[in-house]
């Protein structure tokens, strides 16, 4: 049973189902240049922090303005459910989500065993299905091209990204 973008149903704790207007946005690559524990790309903002997604290297980059802060190992989408590229905002965030299966309707409870982990972060929606961070009790895919779209990190990855974001945050995206 797969807990991932395009067949997934985030729900909070009160088994609310989250409304959120879908926002395209457009793709873009972006030139990241290591310099030493610094990383300068062409979209940078003065005193901005946001979170890079490269997936060529299948790891999430936290900033605080140019500086590295945190990297995090990510699962991303498979072929034919690549994970979407561009520019976004994260919309919501909860806390120990439970999920509810699309198509059986299964209602999977919150926790580390729950398909989506102790944490979800969800920053794409076509207003049905939805992509996002979130953990996985199965640590060996991470880091592997095994989801619907979304970025599966291990449980304590995804709660210490979760201690450092925002809705509303900028998350970049790129192969």
């Amino acid at each position: 049973m797969k807990a991932d973008a395009h067949s997934q149903t985030i729900m909070s704790n009160k088994g609310k189902i989250p409304q959120v207007k879908p926002q395209p946005q457009p793709s873009k690559k972006l030139n990241i240049q290591v310099i030493g524990k610094q990383y300068r790309h062409q979209s940078f903002q003065k005193n901005s922090s946001h979170v890079i997604v490269d997936l060529s290297d299948r790891r999430a980059y936290v900033y605080q303005q140019k500086t590295v802060i945190a990297s995090y190992p990510i699962g991303i989408g498979k072929k034919g459910w690549e994970t979407p590229t561009g520019t976004f905002k994260i919309m919501h965030m909860q806390y120990n989500p439970a999920w509810k299966h699309p198509i059986t309707g299964q209602v999977f409870p919150s926790g580390p065993r729950s398909p989506l982990g102790v944490r979800w972060i969800g920053f794409w929606t076509d207003g049905h299905s939805h992509i996002g961070f979130h953990g996985t009790p199965n640590n060996h895919v991470v880091g592997n091209p095994v989801s619907h779209g979304c970025l599966r990190m291990r449980n304590g990855d995804v709660a210490s990204l979760y201690s450092k974001v925002h809705v509303g945050m900028r998350i970049e995206v790129i192969q």
